[in-house]
């Protein structure tokens, strides 16, 4: 039995990694943090600001993975592996992805379009300036805010929310980038000195603590975000630098968050 119970882990496990190496775990978390944002918005369309999100990330994942392979072998190389296996299904859904992306983005209002544009330039620039550890964990922050955030505020035509769900999500998202960078072993200048990786374990739990703020004590509505960065957090609590950890609990953390946070508004909204 105990044999049998081995057998059915191993193979979730290595679906769970199939889905985090090919993007879909980023692109899952983009599609949540978007509906939520969404709902606090009462945005219009939402179904179409979560794919233009999950799209666009599940492509701009992927193409950072398929071009930059020598770096991530060092790095993550269990994610290189994958992708050098099934890099031609990669690059058929990379076709399939983009070809639905192009058609619905041609139907969007002009203000998301270029919100779009300068958001994927800020992706396919990402491998240049991503050996800057402090300036990704900014810049990348940024770009997902952007997208989570940005699109749905601007079809809500500016909800005064705005400001406050940023708050939630900015932090959150670079908590989870500086994790991820402890992750892959990277030297970073975030909080340089002695003990450095145990002080950016703590920076990011400070960002984390600032999201919980936002949210514990932002309007009413806010309440229900708290989920994002305390289900981070409590990955967090506990951290082990590993490529697995990094990929499935350090992403799925905001993924869970994000999902408790959408089930918190659709419940008590």
């Amino acid at each position: 039995m105990s044999g049998s119970h081995g057998r059915i882990a191993r193979v979730g496990f290595r679906m769970a990694d199939a889905f985090a190496y090919a993007s879909g775990l980023a692109a899952a978390v983009g599609a949540a943090l978007t509906l939520v944002a969404s709902r606090i918005f009462d945005a219009p369309d939402e179904g179409r600001w979560i794919f233009l999100v999950a799209a666009g990330t599940f492509m701009i994942y992927n193409l950072d993975r398929l071009r930059d392979l020598e770096r991530d072998r060092k790095t993550s190389p269990s994610r290189t592996a994958f992708v050098l296996r099934y890099r031609k299904w990669l690059y058929a859904g990379l076709v399939i992805v983009g070809s639905g992306f192009a058609a619905v983005l041609r139907s969007t209002p002009p203000r998301m379009i270029v919100l779009c544009l300068l958001i994927g330039v800020v992706g396919l620039f990402h491998r240049r300036i991503k050996e800057r550890p402090a300036l990704k964990a900014t810049y990348v922050s940024v770009a997902w805010a952007g997208a989570c955030v940005g699109l749905p505020w601007l079809a809500s035509h500016f909800h005064p929310l705005g400001p406050w769900v940023a708050g939630v999500f900015l932090p959150s998202l670079a908590a989870n980038l500086i994790a991820s960078n402890l992750r892959d072993n990277e030297v970073m200048t975030i909080m340089p000195g002695e003990g450095g990786p145990n002080k950016r374990l703590w920076a990011a739990r400070g960002f984390l603590l600032v999201a919980i703020s936002c949210a514990a004590f932002g309007p009413a509505p806010m309440r229900a975000l708290v989920w994002i960065p305390l289900t981070e957090g409590l990955v967090l609590m506990r951290f082990w630098p590993t490529e697995r950890y990094g990929h499935l609990a350090v992403d799925g953390g905001l993924l869970i968050g994000a999902l408790a946070a959408a089930l918190h508004l659709a419940r008590f909204a």
